[in-house]
C-alpha cells in the first residue's frame, strides 16, 4: 500500500496516482441517488446515447458536496497539496454500457472563466454552453491538479484512462502521441480516485464489456487570475482539511 510520500513522488514523477477505498458503497449509492434526482432541464446537462454529462456539477447538484468532501478526501488534499487550493471546475460523466464514445490523446490545457477578454498569454478562447474556456499561462496549469472519483469499477474494457507517465513534464505542449509503447491503463475500483496533473497526456477507449463508467471530475487551482476575469466555478474547500492533515 502506498503512503503519502509514495503518492507525492508519483504525482511529481509520473503525473498521476490512484487511491482506492476513499468512498464506501453506501456513499457511492448516495451520490448516484442525488444525481438521478437532479433537475436535468438546464443547459449544463447533456444526454446522448453515448454520454450523460453535467457541467458545473457541484453547483448543479449541491447535495453531493458533503459526501464528496468526506474526511478521507479532505485529509488527502491537505496532505498532498496543502490548504490553498479551491475547486475551479467540476463535471460528471456517465459512459453507458453500450457507449461508443472515446477520447483521443490530449492534455487538459484550458480553464473555465466567467467571460472573454483580451489578455496577454491567455489564448485559444472557446465557449460551450455559455461557459468560456481559455488556455492560461503554463505556470497555472503546472500547479493545478484533477481528482477523478469513480462510482464504478473501471478498467481497460470500460474506458479507464490511458496515460503516458511523465508526459506532464514535457515543455513542448504541441508534442503529439505517436505510439502506445509507454502507456499505462489506470484501473480504479468503485469508490476510488485517480489524481492527475492536467498536462499529463491521456486518452480513453470505447466501452467493450457492457459495464457502466461513472466519473466525477473535479479540477483544483490556487492561482489568482488577472482582475479582468474570474473563475466561472470557484468553490472554497472546507477549513477542516487543515485539522485532518495528519490523518492521511
Amino acid at each position: 500500500m502506498k503512503d503519502r510520500s509514495d503518492h507525492s513522488k508519483a504525482l511529481l514523477t509520473q503525473g498521476f496516482t490512484v487511491l482506492n477505498d476513499i468512498y464506501t458503497a453506501e456513499q457511492i449509492e448516495q451520490l448516484g441517488t442525488f444525481i438521478e434526482a437532479a433537475d436535468q432541464s438546464g443547459d449544463t446537462f447533456r444526454r446522448t446515447d453515448d454520454l450523460f454529462a453535467i457541467r458545473q456539477f457541484l453547483k448543479e447538484v449541491p447535495a453531493v458536496s458533503p459526501v464528496i468532501f468526506n474526511p478521507k478526501l479532505t485529509a488527502m488534499i491537505a496532505a498532498l497539496f496543502g490548504c490553498d487550493y479551491f475547486v475551479s471546475k467540476s463535471i460528471y460523466f456517465d459512459k453507458p454500457q453500450k457507449s461508443n464514445w472515446f477520447v483521443a490523446w490530449h492534455r487538459d490545457l484550458t480553464i473555465s472563466v466567467n467571460k472573454k477578454v483580451s489578455l496577454p498569454h491567455f489564448t485559444n478562447w472557446t465557449v460551450k454552453q455559455n461557459q468560456y474556456a481559455v488556455q492560461p499561462p503554463l505556470c497555472i496549469l503546472r500547479d493545478n491538479f484533477t481528482i477523478r472519483i469513480h462510482l464504478d469499477d473501471t478498467d481497460k474494457h470500460n474506458g479507464a484512462l490511458r496515460v503516458i507517465p511523465g508526459s506532464h513534464l514535457v515543455e513542448d505542449l504541441s508534442e503529439k502521441r505517436t505510439n502506445n509503447a509507454m502507456e499505462t491503463v489506470c484501473e480504479v475500483r468503485a469508490g476510488g480516485i485517480m489524481i492527475m496533473r492536467p498536462l499529463l497526456m491521456h486518452a480513453s477507449n470505447r466501452t467493450v464489456n457492457d459495464n457502466r463508467r461513472r466519473v466525477i471530475h473535479i479540477e483544483f487551482s490556487k492561482a489568482a487570475l488577472p482582475e479582468e476575469i474570474d473563475w466561472s466555478e470557484k468553490i472554497a474547500l472546507s477549513s477542516s482539511a487543515t485539522s485532518l492533515r495528519t490523518s492521511f
